[in-house]
Parts: structure tokens; sequence; C-alpha cells
């Protein structure tokens, strides 16, 4: 049984440290070696109304209008690991492990929470909007993995990102917390990293854990401490992960160093062991001026590092 999900590092960086007024969005899937990622395309379209989606496990309300996106996912499932919609919102999702067991129950993925993010939402906001909306009313819960034999479930984290903003999202169950980031660069991954600056959060957040035992109430409220569990890839204690932004110099960020960053297997960002693979990236260019087209780098293949 894999304990845990392997390390999946996902990167922002906005002006200054991005160069030429680009927002500079970049993400590796890591999964299961033999399993196969694939880019795919879905154009905008109008619904039915009262009419259904069926996402990986569950069926749910369709809305009037969906975005046109482009998504890099496991070929198997109905969501994805990351993409873009034709708003220039990115999207990807992050295993986590919390205090609060994930359920094996049968619910949305963290997967299809973040092509439902990209099909309903036309700026970062939106999608965060939509994700937590949907979390709430259907949970989360589910294999993460193909392989039917045993069941790996997870809780999940996100980074929405748009021209403008991005909002890193983590969860635990139905309650979340969200941080709004518009400057500088930030990286996070299979673990969580919000502390006490939380810009958004579940109305009853800080109830639920109180009454769980977790937190004191009268302490600061530090998400990361009070949801805390050991991920046994990452070690006892929360990464460094602005460390892998050391080789990029500040205000010179680009695609082609965010690239760089995604094909390093030294640094542990592109994986390659016995189980796991770094099986597709991404970067996405996303310039703050709207007059300015968003371009998107896919990985077809896996191991950036070739």
């Amino acid at each position: 049984r894999m304990a845990a999900a392997p390390p999946s590092y996902c990167f922002v960086a906005f002006p200054p440290c991005s160069k030429d007024g680009l927002v500079v969005f970049g993400k590796n899937s890591a999964r299961p070696r033999d399993e196969v990622q694939e880019v795919v395309y879905f154009a905008a379209a109008e619904h039915d109304p009262g009419s259904k989606v069926e996402c990986t496990y569950i069926e749910i309300d369709q809305v009037p209008k969906t975005h046109a996106v482009v998504l890099s996912r496991p070929s198997w499932l109905w969501g994805a690991e990351m993409g873009a919609n034709e708003h220039g919102v990115c999207v990807a999702n992050e295993a986590v492990v919390t205090r609060e067991p994930a359920s094996e129950s049968e619910a949305l993925l963290g997967m299809d929470l973040v092509r439902l993010g990209l099909e309903r939402g036309a700026t970062a906001k939106e999608a965060l909007d939509v994700i937590v909306a949907l979390l709430e009313e259907h949970g989360q819960g589910g294999n993460y993995y193909e392989d039917g034999s045993t069941c790996h479930t997870f809780q999940s984290a996100f980074l929405i990102v748009d021209r403008n903003e991005a909002w890193i999202l983590e969860t635990s169950g139905k309650y979340w917390a969200a941080e709004k980031i518009t400057e500088g660069v930030k990286c996070i991954c299979n673990q969580l990293s919000l502390t006490t600056k939380i810009d958004a959060e579940h109305p009853e957040l800080r109830n639920y854990v109180k009454s769980q035992g977790w937190w004191n109430g009268d302490s600061d409220f530090n998400f990361s401490e009070v949801l805390f569990k050991l991920n046994p890839y990452l070690g006892s204690k929360p990464l460094n992960t602005q460390e892998f932004f050391l080789p990029l110099h500040i205000g010179d960020v680009s695609a082609q160093a965010m690239i760089d960053v995604l094909r390093d297997k030294d640094s542990g960002v592109c994986v390659d062991s016995e189980s796991f693979l770094t099986t597709a990236s991404i970067v996405s260019v996303l310039p703050q001026d709207s007059s300015f087209p968003c371009i998107h780098y896919f990985t077809g293949t896996p191991d950036p590092s070739r």
C-alpha cells in the first residue's frame, strides 16, 4: 500500500520576480509510473436545463455553459491533474494528507474539482468559489489510482492562477482555507503550507477543529499546524519549497527557467523512482496585459528531463 502521495510540485511567479510582465505557472504530475497521462481539449459548450455531468465516480448537476479547457489528465478518469481554460485560468491539484482521514466513499476527486473549476470559472477567484461550493455540497473521496485492488485516498490542495492573482486552496474533508497571492514566487507540494495568513475559509472551519480537540481557540490559528499529518515521502516537517527557486534570479523567471526547474531530478522536483514518475508537465505564460494571449506548454510523454 502506498501510504502517501509522492512529491508533485507546483509553482507560480508574479512580476517583478518574473520577466516582461508575465505570470509564469508550472507543475509536474507525479503518478504511478505505468499510468498514461494525456493532453485533451474540450470546447466551450452550452447545456440543457436540468442536465447532469458524470464525473469520475459520481454524477452532479451541469451548469448552463462551460468554458473551453485544455487538460493534462490520467487517461482513466474524468478530471485532470492540471490544465487551463480559455480565460487564462490555470488550476493544479496536489494530494495531501491531514489529521482528517480521507474518505474512501466515492465522491468528487480533487482532479474532478480541477476540471470543474476550469470549466466554470472565468477568473481564479471564480474557480476557487466553484471548487469550494462543490466540495461542501458533494464532498471529496474515492480512489486516486486506477488499480482497484487497494484504495488510496487523499485530501486536496490546489494552486489556482490567472493573469492578476493566485489562490492557494487547501482542504480537509469539506473544510478549507485559502490564501491570495499577487506577487513574488510560490511553490506548493503534497503537504499543507497555509499558516496564519488566511484570506478565505469555510465558515465552520475553526469551530470544527476546536470540536475535534485540534485547536484550543486561544492561540493563533495556524492551518498547517492544526491539521498537520506526516507525509512519509516528505519527512517530519514542512518542506522549504521556496528553495527550488534559488536557481532563478529575482526578476528573471521565464518560461524556460520554469521548464528547467521542472526537469530537475537532483532536487526531487522531477520524480523518477521505482513506483512513481513525473508522467506529465505544464508551463503556462499569462501576460498581465490582457491584449496578449496566454500560452500553455504541455508534455505528452513522461519524464520532462528527457
